[in-house]
């Protein structure tokens, strides 16, 4: 089921996400509508908080890009990316790791506003799937910014917050009217 994402303004993206007790039936098929929902919009991750659930949960799914390569290594080994994706991770534990590098972002949260972030290059996660199998690995690449990135949102941390304050300047009229936009539809939703 496609689920409804939320926009900048909505509360909802500054919940810190509760850890999730275990993978039950509900839990798998919350997976599933977030990849559903993710592909459907044409992301490459999500994240609970988006679709209003504040839980330690995300989706990700970097086959589609092109031109940004992700690499993933499990026990030492380089594995090929697309045999993983879409992975869903409950409970993740994300280790940034690395030097920084600064690359192009967005947010399904944030329509048509994307700017440069700097984030470490790799990443060692470990979390549950969707099986409730523990899986670990280090990646790097797209897959490591898109993996940081949705670990923010369970954190209640956005994109917006580590810009620079030149690009949050320079963006500042788009995150006001998307801001703007998102409060007055909350405020129709309360009345309807």
């Amino acid at each position: 089921m496609i689920l409804d994402i939320v926009k900048y303004g909505h509360p909802a993206l500054r919940r810190v996400g509760a850890r999730v007790a275990g993978v039950t039936p509900d839990i798998r098929q919350f997976a599933a509508d977030l990849i559903e929902t993710m592909h459907a919009a044409h992301g490459v991750g999500l994240a609970a908080q988006q679709v209003d659930r504040a839980l330690q949960m995300f989706v990700i799914d970097v086959r589609e890009v092109k031109g940004r390569p992700s690499w993933l290594e499990r026990d030492g080994q380089r594995v090929a990316v697309e045999a993983f994706m879409p992975l869903a991770l409950i409970n993740p534990e994300v280790k940034p790791l690395g030097e920084p590098v600064t690359g192009p972002e967005g947010c399904l949260s944030f329509p048509e506003i994307f700017a440069d972030i700097t984030r470490p290059e790799s990443a060692d996660v470990t979390a549950w799937n969707e099986k409730g199998e523990i899986v670990s690995f280090r990646c790097g690449g797209l897959l490591a910014r898109a993996i940081q990135h949705e670990y923010d949102h369970l954190r209640g941390v956005l994109y917006i917050d580590r810009m620079s304050g030149e690009t949050k300047r320079e963006l500042r009229s788009q995150l006001e009217t998307l801001q703007a936009e998102t409060r007055a539809a909350l405020r129709r939703a309360r009345r309807a």
